[in-house]
């Protein structure tokens, strides 16, 4: 019984992978957790990696993958953009050993920015993308997509959603295949993207689309499945077709359905039911992807029904009742929360470091008239936006606090405040730290160092004794990296400290440094078992 994220890597230790690269974000989180873990993996000596940020990551598979291992990393959506570079390039180069990669999209934006759809990456990079419908088919796509990729030479993404990665099944394994030999491109000059030789491997990516397009139409994960009533067709793309399912308990759709898993299109399944069917309804989860192709290359009058025509929200996950809507069928109301159930919004931890170190700093800024001065990131410090500390002015990606105080104070405001964890810091922080150095820029940055990566689980920390280190090196001055300790008896002394680095016109950085209280906890409860 598996999670989907854990089918997804089970699925890659049996099928001889031999290294994993990831930066945690949920949804994709548990596949790096789930090997780590492994006992078979560490019998493998699988490698595993929680890297500084998905694009090392990815840069770090590639380089696995050059030396012929099959190779995986993992990331959610929003970290597909910080891969971008290398993901889109590695098309071009193309791969030796397998390499898959896996991107976990997040609609309805349960813990995330937006709701982007990775299947437009794997689109713009012109690779295959598998996307599996159900658990088995997670575990068993993932030995298909590292022989697919071998096969033409190409990275593969795997696109999954929440659901799919945080539901579980039963799965049936497969034999655990051996880890591939050391064994480095027949060419040496693949990898090697200067423009003479990049030109000539883009035009051989353009040449293997109708091989990628057949691929899609015969691997057995695209499926035409017919149906007597065909005054309209059913497409429907990965966990999609569950959603479908579940309005049918006998599994028997009247409607002629096309189950797509695989992409790029298996145009002559789209041509089929296109042509036997009057109108075509289109189940996606996520952008309306496949909507806009068919829209685009069926040119012909057929009514198409979807997410662009209203038929179904633009926005958010699908679920069965969305789908009954669609077909017609009655909706199932849902059941109401009782009002003894009162809402709880999501909060800071009792104990926890960051609600002393926002209570000294807001103490500090009290003293200025200007407010909004406080820049914030992504991490479990962002919840300081909420009551009661109502704290953060700011959260827009990773690394962009110091950026953003940067730009403000630029702009004339003072004091700018750039709040940002110490894994956030490691991730993408520290290149805006240098051009605030280089720049000389008034601003104060707020250093949350809880020793770990919270947010996600607790795993490791790349910025784990090397803060101070870290800023004294890209150039700010040692005087002012103040570190102090996050204490509700230290306020006045915290506070104090804080006052006299915002009042400096300069580059200052303040660490408040004390460990996250669930790591805290749990180091101890091991503790007293080891004990006993």
């Amino acid at each position: 019984m598996l999670l989907g994220d854990e089918a997804i890597a089970q699925g890659a230790i049996d099928a001889g992978m031999s290294g994993i690269y990831a930066y945690p974000g949920t949804p994709s989180t548990e596949i790096t957790e789930y090997v780590s873990h492994s006992k078979q993996a560490r019998e493998l000596n699988i490698h595993y990696t929680w890297a500084v940020n998905e694009k090392t990551a990815m840069e770090a598979a590639l380089g696995m993958s050059y030396a012929g291992k099959r190779a995986m990393v993992c990331m959610k959506h929003v970290g597909l953009n910080v891969a971008a570079d290398p993901f889109i390039n590695s098309a071009i180069t193309g791969a030796n050993g397998g390499l898959i990669i896996v991107s976990a999209d997040d609609p309805s934006m349960h813990s995330s920015q937006n709701e982007q759809d990775s299947r437009f990456y794997g689109k713009f990079a012109m690779i295959p993308v598998l996307e599996p419908s159900n658990q088995q088919e997670a575990y068993d796509m993932v030995h298909y997509g590292f022989d697919l990729s071998e096969q033409f030479k190409i990275p593969v993404m795997f696109r999954i959603t929440t659901r799919m990665a945080h539901s579980r099944s039963g799965v049936v394994r497969k034999k655990e295949k051996s880890q591939n030999l050391l064994s480095l491109p027949k060419n040496l000059r693949q990898f090697v993207l200067l423009p003479a030789i990049a030109r000539k491997q883009y035009k051989v990516l353009l040449q293997q689309q109708q091989a990628f397009e057949k691929a899609s139409e015969t691997s057995g994960f695209n499926t035409y499945i017919d149906g007597d009533d065909k005054t309209m067709g059913i497409i429907s793309c990965g966990i999609a077709y569950n959603y479908l399912m579940e309005n049918y308990p006998g599994r028997k759709v009247p409607y002629p359905v096309l189950k797509i898993d695989q992409y790029p299109l298996p145009r002559k399944l789209v041509e089929k039911i296109a042509s036997e069917c009057e109108s075509l309804l289109i189940l996606e989860e996520g952008y309306p992807v496949v909507e806009e192709a068919l829209k685009g290359y069926l040119g012909w009058g057929k009514i198409i029904k979807g997410r662009l025509d209203g038929t179904l929200p633009l926005d958010g996950e699908l679920n069965p009742n969305l789908v009954a809507k669609t077909l017609g069928m009655e909706d199932t109301p849902e059941i109401k929360v009782s009002g003894l159930v009162v809402a709880r919004p999501p909060s800071l931890c009792k104990g926890c470091p960051h609600t002393d170190s926002f209570q000294a700093l807001k103490t500090a800024l009290g003293e200025y008239e200007t407010k909004g001065n406080i820049f914030s990131d992504i991490g479990c410090y962002t919840l300081a936006a909420l009551p009661p500390l109502e704290a953060v002015n700011s959260c827009v990606d990773m690394g962009a606090s110091i950026t953003m105080a940067k730009g403000a104070a630029d702009a004339g405001l003072f004091p700018a405040v750039a709040v940002i964890g110490d894994s956030t810091f490691t991730h993408s922080g520290i290149t805006g730290l240098l051009d605030a150095v280089n720049q000389k820029s008034p601003i104060t940055i707020v250093i949350l160092d809880n020793s770990t990566t919270a947010m996600t689980g607790g795993q490791p920390s790349a910025a784990l004794g090397k803060v101070e280190d870290i800023c004294k090196g890209v150039g700010v001055e040692p005087e002012h990296i103040r570190v102090l300790k996050p204490l509700h008896n230290k306020h006045d002394e915290n506070t104090a400290i804080f006052r006299e680095e915002l009042a400096y016109k300069g580059i200052s950085v303040v660490i408040p440094r004390r460990e996250c209280i669930q790591t805290l906890n749990k180091r101890m409860r091991d503790k007293f078992k080891e004990k006993k």
